[in-house]
């Protein structure tokens, strides 16, 4: 009796798969890291104190608004992760969501925590020019995570006409940036 083996090709394991999970728990992580310093929703008495331009939303709308936008891009995140790895372009947005989520996780300790318009407004725009960077490269791999991402991208662009506004018309203790008199 003559035994045989056969001998079978080595295959690639299959790609890892992110799941809703794996996205939960970045938003959760960058939602965690952003109250802990500041607290729970910051202190909207500071916001509402400051002298703000026309048009500047009420404090209660950011909640639902960044809720929305992170729930978008999230999905978007999930998208991109889960393409092959290697695919030209996946790790430059992988790497560009990543810093925009460490953006907004520190936004609400630099705000709030530390009472500073001018960095809050740095956040922001920087936010902005993260994000926008992200929407043209997740274009080039994937256009509905593209467009899942542009809520932000509009909301970031209000956002840094009010945040620089705001900066420039209100004392910043921590930075000593006193306006100048009108």
């Amino acid at each position: 009796m003559t035994t045989t083996t056969t001998l079978r090709a080595a295959t690639p394991a299959p790609a890892r798969r992110y799941r809703w999970w794996h996205a939960v728990a970045v938003g959760l992580t960058a939602n965690a890291a952003s109250v802990l310093p500041a607290g729970f929703n910051g202190d909207p008495s500071f916001y509402n104190d400051l002298d703000t331009p026309p048009g500047a939303p009420p404090d209660w709308l950011f909640p639902p608004v960044w809720a929305f936008n992170n729930a978008t891009a999230l999905w978007s995140n999930l998208r991109i992760a889960n393409l092959p790895p290697g695919t030209p372009s996946r790790t430059t947005v992988l790497v560009l969501e990543g810093v925009d989520w460490a953006l907004f996780a520190s936004f609400s300790a630099l705000y709030f925590g530390l009472r500073s318009p001018v960095l809050g407004a740095t956040v922001t725009v920087a936010s902005l020019g993260v994000t926008a960077a992200s929407v043209v490269a997740t274009a080039g791999l994937d256009r509905r995570a593209a467009w899942a991402l542009s809520p932000r991208l509009l909301w970031l662009a209000y956002a840094s006409y009010i945040a620089t506004v705001t900066a420039a018309h209100n004392r910043d203790k921590f930075l000593g940036w006193e306006p100048r008199p009108a």
